[in-house]
């Protein structure tokens, strides 16, 4: 599973666009309306309307806390991506082996919507060095960059990563606009 999840996100150049390479040491799950959210897989955005249940396990350390980023790699579209990343959501202080509900929401959820062509929302999680975090939120949600975030906190690489392709509601264009 890790293995298909890696090579999904080289494929579509999640990695490269908005992350380095990784190794995955922890498992990241997300949940929409029940139902599992698997790397490449298409809603729209009335499915994504409320945030993901996301699920963290795969760590034997329970003291471990970890940061949550959701960005769009293709704001405003993926032909013209200029306000890209696009943040959608921050939590950090997510305890290990729990729900990211358990976490501090620094920027609350913004719900994808996409005007045109087809894109990558990148869910990525971040194992906290040294415990509980300070962050403040960003002063905007456009031109987020995952990378100077995280060097900024000290939040190395990441443990774990998938992304969901998000178009307009009556949308089927290609990926590029």
């Amino acid at each position: 599973m890790a293995r298909e999840r890696r090579q999904a996100l080289t494929v579509s150049s999640v990695v490269g666009d908005v992350l380095e390479p990784f190794t995955s040491m922890a498992d990241l799950r997300a949940y929409i309306d029940g139902k599992i959210i698997i790397s490449g897989c298409r809603l729209r955005p009335s499915q994504v309307r409320d945030r993901p249940r996301v699920l963290i396990g795969g760590s034997n350390d329970f003291q471990a806390f970890y940061t949550l980023i959701l960005v769009d790699a293709d704001a405003p579209s993926p032909s013209n991506p200029y306000l890209k990343e696009y943040l959608h959501w921050l939590v950090i202080d997510i305890p290990g082996n729990i729900d990211a509900s358990f976490g501090r929401e620094i920027v609350s959820y913004e719900s994808p919507q996409p005007t045109v062509g087809i894109h990558r929302l990148v869910l990525v999680l971040f194992r906290q060095p040294g415990g509980r975090q300070t962050v403040g939120a960003p002063v905007r949600r456009q031109n987020f960059n995952t990378r100077e975030f995280c060097e900024l906190h000290n939040l190395v690489a990441p443990v774990a990563a998938l992304y969901y392709n998000c178009h307009r509601e009556n949308g089927t264009g290609g990926r590029r606009a």
